[in-house]
């Protein structure tokens, strides 16, 4: 499965290949950081993080597109530009009828590193090791774009197989029988 990490931001807004399954090696197909100019206004920077996602998505045909939940911080306009950024990360991947999964920043610690309190050193850290990278990714927003994309193959196809399996059951079972009656 080759997945497109989407760590967004309005500065900077991190992106991440990898390919590989659950119990295999990982391998980083690329790794970057869209940028957009602090001071020029709201509109032609999404337009930057538009072309530039698009420019990925053409570059690396993904299968699915991870992108990080945006959680409440204390500083709104922050919040607000990230969320922006991860809206046109989902658009772009929908726009192609790639599927799009979210992943919280917890989520994917617990996944990288074993904790869901890590800090940003130690999730690079186990990026450069699971990928084994000879250096770090950098920024940190580089290296959280892998992080989400190594969360999804290791936790998203357990999930889906999951879901799949309890529709399964669900479908096959006496009283599922009964309600289709």
């Amino acid at each position: 499965m080759r997945v497109l990490g989407v760590d967004p931001g309005l500065t900077r807004c991190g992106v991440g290949v990898v390919d590989g399954t659950p119990g295999r090696p990982l391998t980083m197909v690329g790794v970057g950081v869209i940028r957009t100019p602090a001071e020029e206004e709201i509109g032609p920077r999404l337009l930057r993080v538009e072309q530039g996602i698009e420019q990925w998505l053409d570059l690396h045909r993904p299968e699915l597109v991870a992108v990080e939940r945006v959680f409440a911080q204390h500083n709104v306009r922050t919040v607000m530009g990230t969320a922006q950024a991860s809206a046109v990360a989902m658009l772009c991947a929908t726009r192609r009828g790639i599927p799009v999964t979210l992943h919280t920043p917890s989520e994917v610690k617990a996944a990288v590193t074993g904790s869901g309190r890590a800090d940003k050193a130690q999730v690079t850290a186990m990026v450069t090791r699971l990928l084994r990278l000879a250096e770090p990714p950098k920024p940190a927003d580089a290296a959280d774009a892998l992080a989400l994309a190594i969360c999804h193959i290791w936790r998203g196809a357990t999930t889906n197989r999951l879901a799949a399996a309890v529709a399964t059951a669900k479908q096959s079972s006496p009283r599922s029988r009964e309600y289709r009656r």
